[in-house]
């Protein structure tokens, strides 16, 4: 039995939307799970080709791994939980890994809904996206990156109770990425926020988010100033000076960008050409805005 599943890359905040604004992104990793018929050697039970290849493990310490017996066992029993030791998995990276574009929360996505497809086959209920959407917030701490990558589109997201809501796009179809080369921990990035922020700050960048939905849905012309985020990017600047750069650089050309997630890929919400901006250090990608979030299929 195989099942194989392609979550798509997504970019958080979008400027001013900071943990709740999410966009998924034409730009997919292709899960391939097969359950065997007897127990798999725990120590090569995962394959890995694309980004990440060289440093990811093979074993089941493999986030995927990890997230799919855990969601196995806490949804599904013993019973379902046992399947692990039977289950092997074949990687195809494409979302680029620690550079802003939800390369962690597409892994805890795809291994939640991979755990409701193998729970399902062992009899139990295939879990509901909104359900992938509450667990997924549980392990990434919140919805941000994985809302898009489960529903698609431009998705609002509430982390108390988790819940998110998929926004019509009307006005661009197409975006385009600026990936560096170098990485950034989330972590480190979440480090520079500062604990509290004054209310003139607070006001004006929910302000913002709501222009953001405006432009996103009726007037593209009105993203330049929606994107003009108050809260975090100039927090972080320390934390990704050439990715700062970048987008004073494209703002000051008139192109509504902004730092994507934690960085320090920077998103640009056109489809200009930005071949200029590009660099033997700075990958170009331009991409479409993907529409349905994660796709499932079972291979017979």
């Amino acid at each position: 039995m195989q099942f194989r599943l392609e979550v798509p890359a997504t970019s958080a905040n979008l400027g001013p939307g900071y943990d709740s604004f999410g966009l998924a992104l034409d730009l997919f990793d292709s899960l391939t799970l097969t359950i065997h018929d007897e127990p798999v050697d725990p120590s090569r039970c995962v394959n890995v080709t694309g980004e990440g290849a060289q440093t990811l493990p093979r074993d089941r310490s493999h986030l995927v791994m990890r997230v799919l017996a855990d969601v196995l066992g806490s949804e599904y029993g013993a019973e379902a939980a046992a399947l692990a030791d039977r289950l092997t998995l074949e990687c195809v990276n494409r979302i680029p890994h620690s550079r802003g574009l939800g390369s962690s929360a597409a892994a805890v996505v795809g291994a939640i809904a991979l755990a409701g497809l193998v729970g399902a086959h062992s009899g139990g209920p295939e879990l509901t996206r909104e359900r992938v959407l509450e667990l997924a917030t549980e392990l990434e701490g919140h919805p941000d990156n994985a809302a898009p990558a489960i529903f698609g589109g431009l998705t609002i997201a509430l982390s108390h109770p988790a819940r998110a809501w998929q926004i019509p796009v009307a006005t661009i179809a197409d975006v385009t990425v600026l990936v560096p080369e170098a990485r950034l921990d989330t972590a480190i990035a979440r480090s520079l926020m500062p604990a509290s922020i004054e209310h003139e700050i607070a006001a004006e960048n929910s302000a913002r988010t709501g222009l953001l939905v405006h432009g996103f849905s009726s007037d593209a012309s009105v993203l330049m100033e929606a994107t003009a985020d108050c809260l975090h990017q100039e927090f972080r600047r320390e934390a990704y000076p050439e990715s700062m750069e970048l987008v004073d650089a494209l703002r000051t050309a008139g192109l509504p960008a902004v730092v994507s997630g934690a960085g320090p890929t920077v998103l640009i919400l056109s489809d200009a050409d930005c071949q200029t901006f590009a660099s033997d250090s700075v990958r170009l990608i331009r991409t479409s805005i993907d529409l349905g979030g994660y796709r499932a299929h079972r291979l017979d």
